[in-house]
């Protein structure tokens, strides 16, 4: 059987609870879903000091997630903005993936996309990303409402309104072939809404399942590797052991 490792690389436990429903799902039963929270940090990462710290958090998670010596065969970070994508991919020696890298890939198939979330600091650090991956040429622009992602998951009614005519909006703006529906408190909305954005909708948590399972397939994210190659001070017991 298959092990899949999703992160979460904030401290909320109903994001959590959401992630593991819904990669499961995707997954079936040949896989096994195991989803870690984040042992520090923000409830929902909305500013670039929380991103930061998210950073440290997704590592801190993958070492003690593994502790027992029990590797994963793909690891999944369950964040749209992808936190300590880089630098885990670095070290941990088996195929990891992001939210948003994966919602990329699946959006880009279809042509040119945009992408709908929640919180305006969210533009900056996705553009960045976006650029990093190589999809800057792909990435036709971010619209983003108000409301934090936190704010949406915690008034789902309203939440479908809103960003069913704010993808409509990008639609329209960016005259793109798809929109991303941005937000691991958001997955499941995509789909309801759907019927109102006349261009494909792309969930950000279906997508980084379907990577996941695929990633698994692979030959390539069956390699192992040493660890970070850092002699680590002050950080968790299983972050030092794993440097």
């Amino acid at each position: 059987m298959a092990r899949l490792l999703v992160i979460n690389p904030n401290t909320s436990a109903s994001v959590s609870d959401l992630l593991q429903r819904r990669v499961s799902a995707a997954a079936g039963a040949a896989h096994y879903v195991r989803t870690f929270t984040a042992r520090f940090g923000a409830p929902y990462i909305a500013s670039e000091a929380s991103y930061a710290v998210a950073q440290h958090a997704t590592l801190d998670a993958w070492a003690a997630a593994h502790a027992n010596g029990e590797r994963p065969d793909a690891v999944l970070i369950g964040c749209f903005g992808d936190p300590g994508l880089f630098a885990l991919r670095e070290g941990a020696g088996v195929a990891v993936g992001g939210l948003a890298e994966a919602s990329f890939l699946a959006a880009s198939r279809r042509g040119r996309f945009a992408v709908v979330t929640g919180g305006e600091a969210w533009r900056p650090m996705l553009e960045r990303l976006a650029w990093s991956l190589g999809f800057s040429a792909s990435l036709a622009g971010i619209h983003t409402v108000a409301p934090t992602g936190a704010q949406l998951a915690a008034d789902p009614d309203g939440a479908r309104s809103l960003l069913a005519q704010a993808c409509r909006d990008a639609a329209q703006r960016f005259g793109v072939q798809a929109v991303i529906l941005g937000g691991a408190g958001l997955a499941g909305i995509a789909a309801e809404i759907a019927g109102a954005v006349p261009v494909a909708l792309v969930d950000s948590v279906d997508a980084g399942a379907q990577w996941a399972v695929d990633a698994v397939r692979s030959p390539a994210s069956r390699t192992r590797a040493a660890g970070f190659g850092v002699a680590w001070q002050s950080v968790s017991w299983e972050l030092e052991s794993f440097g």
